[in-house]
């Protein structure tokens, strides 16, 4: 049995448009194939007025909108640990990830890999990002070197984490990356990602890997990315996926072709 746990999150994007990241979650959901669909009432929805404390850059510790994120995170558990399914995650930005992660690394442990699909390398720390969003900070923040409030007590070691069609990044994330030796591999080395998985792995997949030209309903599309067909094909071999997620989404009206995009993409990710 497959759930989709739609987690319609906007608060940890700076993008002008992160509100569109909210319809993106609810038709992300009714696309990707599942029994089930279960969807977290967020903190401060767009529709609440919650738009105030992003729009007004109150960052608290380096991380904007950080109370409606911890609160979001907290959400998340909650409704995550009354599903015995397996669960592909909908966002929302990237940081509605941090809880399904968490708990896979409960689950299995050291034998758990991350494989995250994205353009963005996400390890910035806290005060490293004028904006504070928090979605550029996941991946350290998963590997314990994040914001302490949004940190899981059940953190990856680096040696868990692959980062894979990574195109983008700061000076101060090449470091990061460099000096923690995470494996990086960009659009061209997209295959070496795969290369050798084995065991319990957990696929994140930010849309913005893909390339605009083909899917441009991200809020910080770049250049160069990977075709569809090539990452469907490749996220269908991989053997043992014990969860899933799709983020980013943030849609200017109907876009058929677009759907069917998500639609192939979460075919290639349910068991």
């Amino acid at each position: 049995m497959t759930t989709v746990l739609c987690v319609p999150q906007w608060q940890g994007s700076a993008s002008t448009r992160a509100p569109a990241l909210v319809p993106g979650a609810y038709r992300t959901a009714e696309l990707v194939p599942a029994d089930t669909v279960v969807s977290v009432p967020v903190a401060d929805d767009v529709a609440d007025g919650g738009a105030d404390d992003v729009a007004d850059g109150n960052i608290v510790d380096g991380i904007r909108a950080s109370r409606k994120l911890v609160e979001n995170l907290r959400r998340t558990g909650d409704v995550l640990s009354e599903i015995d399914d397996f669960v592909i995650t909908v966002g929302g930005d990237c940081g509605v990830d941090v809880a399904p992660i968490a708990a896979a690394r409960r689950r299995f442990g050291d034998e758990l890999t991350v494989l995250w699909i994205d353009a963005h390398p996400d390890v910035y720390g806290p005060g490293e990002l004028a904006s504070g969003a928090f979605h550029g900070m996941v991946v350290r923040t998963l590997l314990g070197d994040g914001p302490s409030a949004l940190t899981p007590t059940s953190t990856l070691a680096p040696a868990q984490m692959i980062l894979a069609g990574v195109r983008a990044g700061g000076a101060g994330e090449r470091e990061y990356l460099r000096r923690t030796g995470l494996r990086v591999h960009g659009v061209e080395q997209l295959e070496a990602a795969f290369d050798g998985l084995s065991g319990p792995t957990y696929v994140h997949i930010d849309l913005d890997v893909l390339d605009p030209t083909e899917f441009g309903s991200v809020c910080y599309p770049e250049a160069n990315g990977v075709r569809s067909s090539r990452l469907v094909e490749l996220v269908s071999q991989v053997d043992d996926v014990v969860g899933a997620a799709i983020t980013e989404h943030a849609p200017v009206g109907e876009n058929p072709a677009e759907a069917e995009i998500i639609r192939r993409l979460g075919a290639a990710l349910r068991r």
